[in-house]
C-alpha cells in the first residue's frame, strides 16, 4: 500500500530494523554473558597464609635434603637427661650423633641464644630424626647471658648433687640452681600440707611453679617415697582429712561416715565404695593412706 506520508515505514522495513537491532544486541551482550559464565572465582591469600606456606616449604626442603643425604642413615642417640641446648658443649652434641661441622653451626646459634624447640628445629643441620629424639628432653632458660655465663652455669650444674625434696630444708632447696627463697618456702609449705611428694611432677602443684621452672630444676631433685607422711584412715576425722590438699569436705565426711558404719576399714580399697571417689582419684590419694 502506497502513501504520501514521508514518515511512513512499511511493515517489511520495520521487521528489518528489528532484526538488525536484535543482531546488534546479540553481538554486544553474548560475549559479556560468556565471559561472566567462564570467570573463575578469585582466590585471595593473606599474609598469614604466605607465612604458613613458607614454613611448609622450608620443612619440605629440609626433609628432602636429609632424605638424599647420608645423615638419614646415621644413628643418633638420646640425651642422658634433660638439658638446655644453650649450655651443651661440643662433646655433648657429638655424643648425640652430630658431626663436628654440624656441631660448629649449632654452637653459633646457641651462643646467640635459643629459647624454644621451634628455634631449635629451625637449625637446619639438626636432622629431623635427632630432633624427634631430643625434643622431649629440652628445657630453656628465659634468656642466655653470653658464653661466659653458659660456661659458669655448666660448671655449677656439674658441682651440684641431687636434693631429696621430701627431707630438704630451705637452705638445701635454695642450693638448687633456679630455686630461691620464694620457691623454697612454697615447696616446703605445700610439702607439709601434702605429707610429702610421691613423684616429681607434683611440684607443678606448688604455687607459682610453672613448667619452665620445673624443667630447669627437675634433674637436681629426687623423690624417696619412704618419706611420705601417711593418714591412718581408722584414726582420722573429717576435719583432719580436709586439711590435705587432695580432699574436700564432702569426700572427707563420706570416708568418715563409711568408717563409722563399718566400725573400721579392713582395706584401703573399701573407700572406693563412696560414689564421690572414682578410680583416678583413688590412685592419687592411695599413697597417702594407711589403716
Amino acid at each position: 500500500m502506497k502513501t504520501n506520508n514521508p514518515l511512513y515505514i512499511s511493515k517489511r522495513s520495520k521487521n528489518g530494523v528489528l532484526i538488525v537491532i536484535l543482531i546488534a544486541l546479540i553481538v554486544v551482550f553474548i560475549p559479556r554473558v560468556l565471559q561472566a559464565l567462564s570467570q573463575k572465582e578469585v582466590f585471595e591469600i593473606s599474609s598469614e597464609d604466605i607465612k604458613i606456606l613458607k614454613e611448609e616449604q622450608f620443612q619440605r626442603k629440609i626433609k628432602k635434603f636429609y632424605k638424599k643425604s647420608s645423615f638419614s642413615k646415621k644413628k643418633f642417640s638420646c640425651p642422658p637427661h634433660k638439658f638446655d641446648p644453650n649450655t651443651y658443649s661440643e662433646s655433648d652434641w657429638l655424643n648425640l650423633g652430630l658431626s663436628k661441622k654440624q656441631v660448629a653451626i649449632v654452637l653459633k646459634f646457641t651462643e646467640r641464644g635459643i629459647y624454644s624447640n621451634d628455634q631449635l628445629q629451625k637449625i637446619f643441620v639438626i636432622p629431623p630424626q635427632l630432633f624427634e629424639l631430643i625434643k622431649d628432653s629440652t628445657f630453656y632458660t628465659k634468656k642466655a647471658f653470653g658464653k661466659d655465663h653458659l660456661q659458669n652455669f655448666q660448671s655449677e650444674k656439674k658441682a651440684k648433687i641431687a636434693v631429696n625434696v621430701n627431707t630438704a630444708n630451705q637452705e638445701e632447696l635454695e642450693s638448687i640452681p633456679g630455686v630461691g627463697s620464694f620457691y623454697a618456702k612454697n615447696i616446703i609449705k605445700y610439702r607439709d600440707r601434702l605429707g610429702g611428694f610421691v613423684k616429681k611432677e607434683q611440684l607443678l602443684e606448688v604455687w607459682k611453679m610453672d613448667l619452665d621452672k620445673y624443667n630447669a630444676i627437675e634433674e637436681f631433685i629426687f623423690i624417696n617415697a619412704k618419706d611420705i607422711r601417711e593418714i591412718h584412715l581408722n584414726n582420722t576425722t573429717a576435719e583432719e582429712l580436709k586439711q590435705h590438699p587432695y580432699f574436700n569436705w564432702n569426700i572427707a565426711n563420706s570416708i568418715v561416715k563409711m568408717k563409722i558404719q563399718k566400725t573400721a576399714f579392713k582395706s584401703i580399697d573399701e573407700i572406693k565404695e563412696s560414689v564421690l571417689i572414682d578410680e583416678e582419684f583413688f590412685e592419687k590419694i592411695k599413697p597417702y593412706l594407711s589403716l
